[in-house]
């Protein structure tokens, strides 16, 4: 008897106890957080129970109910102490809680073990995001993206950071070198491009700071990295050129400029490409040309040649003159130029065939070659202002109208090709400096020029 009611006891008291209830899995329609990667379950845990309660917390997560969520986790791991999918769960959990640091834990310790787990080393990249440390968060993506390139938008995040990523380190690097800071602008940049390695901008910018602390060859090389990444690269090309240009190699120097107008259209260029063609022109000159700008006088020889390179286009451009025969030229090194000048008439030899090229030429001399080709210009154009320079009347305290260069001085110095002293003085018998007729030669160049280009179409 005794025994029936314990036995009747015990059945009353399991009929009043409450039930366990279980709660039901929510339908996902639309998830709460679909950033979030879901972690994949290893094939060794495959139908086991952990599993099974890893996809209800999944799924409870999506849908926001994060306390359940967190209670599935906690039991799939008391289930199975390796399960590590559950690991990495918490840890977006604490991110759905915007606590990154502790959803950072989780993804280290799932990742101590499982290097390559892809919804771990995801969301480590949102968690070191979300405290600010954009270098590290890059590093978790692009080995995601290493393991799944087909993971969401991750490919357009990666682009995002590493774009982001590029123009902190730019602009840090370009207020390092504005500053004055080179060494601490080298290095920048040189992190930047660790960063960056395909960025042309980069290395044109480092040519720049290390083409300013001399180290040239350096620079040449960023120069020509950026123009092999993106091709053609207008601005690190004319810096090529500029440095080539100052190494005297004038061909390279040619070809850099040359290559940047093809790119990029710019006259500042086209007046570098024709100074560096000039300038390669006048290399392959004898020593003896060279030499003439830092003459202190110049000799008949010297003068000739300055007219027949620097005025070679406008002389082309006028009417042949008649033979000229010259009997003292024939071993001297500018004889082609005399030939040309004599030909041109703008400088005879005298009477008795004789050019006497070692004669020095004084100031009356250069005066009357100036007034010889402002006359081709007055003849080449009715317009030209040279017509009125032709018939001007200078005032000079040392050069009487009577006297045989006055007429020439003063159309010289009206044109400015020469001027006079500072006490009106204008020196006829003083001799010619090389500096005095370079210039003088040149201004007649910028005179002729138009004209030359007229006729050369």
């Amino acid at each position: 008897m005794r025994r029936r009611v314990v036995f009747l006891l015990l059945i009353v008291a399991t009929a009043c106890a409450p039930k366990a209830t279980v709660v039901p899995v929510p339908v996902i329609t639309t998830p709460k957080f679909p950033d979030f990667v879901a972690p994949s379950i290893p094939p060794a845990f495959a139908g086991s129970r952990s599993a099974d309660r890893q996809d209800r917390g999944w799924k409870f997560l999506q849908a926001g109910d994060l306390k359940t969520a967190e209670r599935e986790f906690d039991l799939a791991l008391r289930l199975a102490a390796g399960f590590y999918p559950a690991e990495t769960s918490l840890g977006y959990l604490e991110l759905a809680r915007s606590d990154a640091g502790a959803a950072l834990g989780h993804f280290n310790r799932t990742l101590d073990t499982q290097h390559g787990d892809l919804s771990a080393l995801v969301g480590q990249g949102q968690a070191l995001l979300a405290l600010d440390r954009e270098k590290d968060a890059l590093a978790s993506f692009e080995a995601a993206l290493a393991v799944d390139p087909s993971v969401g938008d991750l490919a357009r995040r990666v682009e995002v950071l590493r774009f982001r990523g590029q123009q902190q380190g730019l602009s840090r690097a370009r207020q390092a070198a504005s500053s004055g800071r080179l060494d601490d602008a080298i290095q920048l940049y040189t992190a930047a491009i660790a960063d960056s390695p395909d960025s042309a901008i980069l290395y044109r910018e480092l040519g720049g700071v290390e083409r300013q602390r001399g180290n040239t060859e350096s620079a040449l090389e960023h120069f020509r990295k950026a123009i092999a990444l993106e091709p053609p690269d207008a601005r690190s090309l004319v810096q090529i050129g500029e440095i080539l240009e100052g190494q005297n190699d004038f061909a390279g120097a040619e070809k850099a400029y040359a290559d940047a107008l093809a790119a990029e259209p710019d006259r500042t260029v086209e007046a570098r490409l024709e100074r560096v063609r000039l300038r390669a022109e006048v290399a392959r000159l004898p020593e003896e040309y060279r030499a003439i700008p830092s003459a202190m006088q110049i000799s008949r020889a010297d003068l000739a040649a300055l007219v027949g390179v620097r005025l070679v286009p406008f002389l082309r451009a006028g009417t042949p003159g008649e033979a000229v025969v010259i009997t003292d030229i024939r071993d001297n090194w500018a004889s082609t130029w005399i030939m040309s000048a004599a030909q041109a008439g703008v400088m005879e030899p005298f009477a008795n065939h004789e050019f006497q090229p070692r004669a020095i030429v004084r100031r009356a001399d250069l005066a009357e070659v100036v007034n010889r080709l402002l006359a081709k210009l007055a003849e080449s154009s009715p317009t030209h202002p040279a017509n009125g320079w032709q018939t001007a009347r200078g005032t000079f305290t040392d050069l009487a109208p009577s006297h045989v260069a006055y007429r020439a001085a003063s159309a010289a110095v009206a044109s400015g090709v020469m001027t006079a002293d500072a006490n009106g003085s204008f020196s006829p018998s003083r001799p010619v400096s090389g500096e005095e007729a370079v210039e003088a030669i040149g201004r007649l160049e910028t005179l002729a020029r138009p004209l030359a280009d007229t006729s050369s179409r």
